[in-house]
């Protein structure tokens, strides 16, 4: 299992009207890299943001921006995501009729390639494609809201997603997102994982920023 723990904060809970000091407060807490949800509407039941936000944001930080794009037609817009910022597009298994295809043309574009895979979608999915990808995103909520609690049932695909990387001999990242937490984190830690999203536990702590991010990693870190 790799051993870098990466935290990566959803913008979900942002104030978008104050996006540039939002993200420079996050780098200033130690935060990895910043992760942007993006969704269609279409995908999943929510509409959230366009490339062009993004570019305006890179400015503000100078932290990797990864896009989980939740959309159906991820290769349309590809480019254009990879020329806002983006150094890594994170696309759902689910949605991309040719995944395969998909991913090879994100890796054309100059960028990282990554895959994620809901909670009804079997760790086998992602198993003939692992030479294309940097990561594998393991979803612990259905996608489309912020603040969803953590399915815990999830853990054991976890372990089978670990298992197929080991199994590769890739150098892959395991990253789990939805509802982690201090509660949660180092159980998503144990099954396999090492890049954890958050968004709520990160802006809702009564401890600010900088304390909530120590504390998920020190718990991430002793699991």
């Amino acid at each position: 299992m790799s051993s870098a723990i990466q935290i990566a904060p959803s913008v979900l809970p942002c104030d978008f009207a104050r996006l540039g000091e939002e993200l420079a407060a996050l780098e200033a807490a130690g935060v990895d890299r910043i992760h942007w949800d993006i969704m269609d509407g279409q995908f999943v039941p929510n509409l959230t943001i366009g490339p062009d936000v993004v570019a305006a944001a890179r400015k503000h930080t100078s932290l990797p921006f990864e896009a989980h794009l939740m959309v159906l037609t991820a290769d349309a817009m590809a480019e254009r995501w990879v020329k806002a910022g983006c150094e890594r597009l994170i696309v759902h298994a689910e949605a991309c009729t040719h995944l395969h295809r998909t991913l090879g043309l994100i890796r054309s574009l100059g960028a990282n390639a990554s895959v994620v895979i809901n909670p009804a979608t079997p760790a086998s999915a992602i198993a003939n494609v692992l030479d294309l990808v940097d990561m594998v995103l393991v979803m612990t909520v259905n996608p489309g809201f912020g603040g969803q609690a953590y399915i815990a049932n999830m853990e054991p695909k976890i372990r089978e997603v670990r298992k197929l990387i080991d199994a590769s001999g890739f150098d892959i990242d395991i990253e789990v997102d939805g509802g982690i937490s201090t509660k949660t984190i180092a159980a998503a830690r144990a099954a396999g994982g090492n890049v954890f999203v958050a968004g709520t536990a990160l802006f809702h702590h009564p401890g600010g920023l900088t304390t909530a991010v120590a504390e998920l990693r020190a718990v991430a870190e002793t699991a």
